[in-house]
């Protein structure tokens, strides 16, 4: 090599300039600039060093952060609108008319919630070999009048999956003067003969959803009580009353008169829930009571005792083997028809355990929501007890309540949101945030088609939302443990 040469390429490497030096370099990147050979004296052939290259910056080829993974990525955002849709056609049709991909349903291409991880699709739009393209008989005919083939003829005829479009206003508002603001009270409740009853004050008011009519089915006034909470029978011709001085009151809506006040409570009785004749009450005492209200006098009583503070949740398993029960203890328990003694505890809230339903679709399936400390849906496996999922919500949960048609709940908060949200089981997806009461939505309902739901806060009015669509009901899954779906 000639020496002056190899002198200034040593005075390069001891970081010297250079009056040969490139203009796009830069100190970050740490490349060294490279001198050219003199035009005068020749020696070994150049060969330029690339080692401090910044390419990223210099040509501008930033890897996406997606790409840092070999085989996965996230999920993909669902497309809800219709540019979005049309995005995806008009993805795909290029792919079947540049890379003959072949693809003729567009719902085949839709993201699917369920899936966390999906395959990471390549985005090399060219590759080393040039895919062939196949030769139908009915790929192609020459008296064909589109510009594209048969496939994307197809794709661009397949149905689109249908928007689901929740209205984010109420379709109906009712006032509900002296509607209590107490988490632990039960005052709203939606009747299979679609009547509605709402504990006010001392009064429990009926309202017709055929007619609009408003009647007052009975006033405690006299008795110097209130009402605490109300619970229809499943039949729709019963309401029972729990009162704030311990009673259980059974009133014949057709014969508008009370059949039968049943006693055994010594503080308020806050939840109801019905199980054919049998009725179970649960109260301030912190016992939950089980009676026949057709022979109250005559069958004892059943006393569940587990609770160490206020019971303010209780609901009925869709197969009436099973009764849940939330208290202020912050524990959840699972009861069956035969012990007095809970067959399984769930201590994982972290505050009063109100919010509670059973999924009529998926036999053993709980679901239950803690109190402002706790702000968490949890899911259940009551046939293993086995915790399956939990969701921080950011709010108190005060209902739940399963849709009839779809696997889809939807739960009612308060401190601080004051919310109502929608969501997607499993993949617990958010599917739609209602807003407008500004007080905390204590209670819910559900209508008997299971299309609309009301809701009540303390800001005394009640709102009635178009949540869930009436399709085609999801069937149970199978499993060698439900014997209730099983013939032997």
């Amino acid at each position: 090599m000639d020496p002056e040469y190899e002198k200034r390429l040593l005075r390069q490497q001891n970081g010297q300039g250079s009056p040969y030096s490139s203009p796009f370099s830069s100190p970050s990147c740490g490349s060294s600039p490279v001198a050219s050979p003199s035009k005068d004296k020749y020696g070994d052939r150049f060969i330029p060093s690339r080692a401090g290259a910044c390419w990223n910056i210099n040509f501008n080829t930033i890897p996406d952060s997606a790409s840092q993974s070999p085989s996965l990525t996230r999920k993909p955002k669902e497309a809800n609108t219709d540019s979005g849709k049309d995005g995806l056609a008009y993805n795909c049709l290029l792919r079947n008319e540049l890379l003959s991909a072949g693809i003729d349903d567009l719902k085949d291409q839709q993201p699917d919630e369920r899936r966390i991880l999906v395959p990471r699709e390549s985005k090399n739009l060219f590759k080393f070999h040039v895919p062939r393209r196949s030769l139908e008989i009915n790929d192609a005919s020459p008296y064909s009048l589109s510009p594209v083939g048969n496939k994307s003829q197809k794709l661009l005829r397949s149905p689109r999956k249908a928007v689901r479009k929740i209205s984010k206003i109420p379709f109906k508002v009712l006032d509900a003067p002296e509607l209590q603001d107490d988490f632990y009270l039960n005052l709203v409740d939606w009747s299979s003969q679609n009547v509605l009853s709402v504990g006010l004050g001392t009064c429990v008011y009926l309202w017709s959803a055929y007619t609009s009519q408003v009647t007052r089915l009975c006033d405690l006034s006299s008795d110097d009580d209130s009402v605490t909470s109300v619970a229809w029978a499943e039949r729709g011709h019963l309401v029972a009353v729990g009162t704030h001085k311990g009673y259980v009151q059974i009133w014949d809506v057709t014969a508008n008169k009370k059949i039968n006040t049943l006693e055994g409570h010594s503080a308020r009785v806050g939840a109801l829930a019905w199980n054919a004749d049998m009725l179970s009450s649960g109260s301030r005492d912190r016992l939950i009571l089980q009676r026949d209200i057709r022979t109250p006098s005559v069958v004892p009583e059943r006393k569940l005792t587990g609770h160490r503070q206020e019971v303010c949740g209780l609901k009925w398993s869709p197969d009436h083997q099973h009764l849940a029960s939330g208290g202020n203890d912050n524990k959840l328990y699972v009861w069956n028809m035969t012990s007095v003694n809970p067959v399984q505890t769930y201590t994982e809230h972290l505050a009063a355990v109100k919010a509670i339903a059973w999924s009529p679709h998926q036999h053993g399936l709980l679901a239950s929501g803690g109190g402002t400390a706790d702000r968490c849906i949890r899911f259940w496996n009551t046939l293993t007890g086995q915790p399956l999922q939990c969701i921080d919500t950011g709010s108190q949960v005060c209902n739940l309540a399963w849709s009839k048609h779809s696997n889809e709940l939807v739960s009612t908060h308060g401190y601080s949101q004051n919310q109502i949200l929608v969501w997607k089981y499993p993949s617990l997806v958010q599917i739609a945030k209602l807003t407008g009461h500004s007080f905390r939505v204590l209670y819910l309902a559900m209508s008997p088609d299971g299309e609309a739901i009301v809701t009540g806060a303390g800001d005394e009015t009640l709102r009635f939302w178009n949540v869930f669509s009436k399709t085609r009901s999801t069937k149970e899954s199978k499993s060698v443990l439900n014997l209730f779906t099983r013939i032997r």
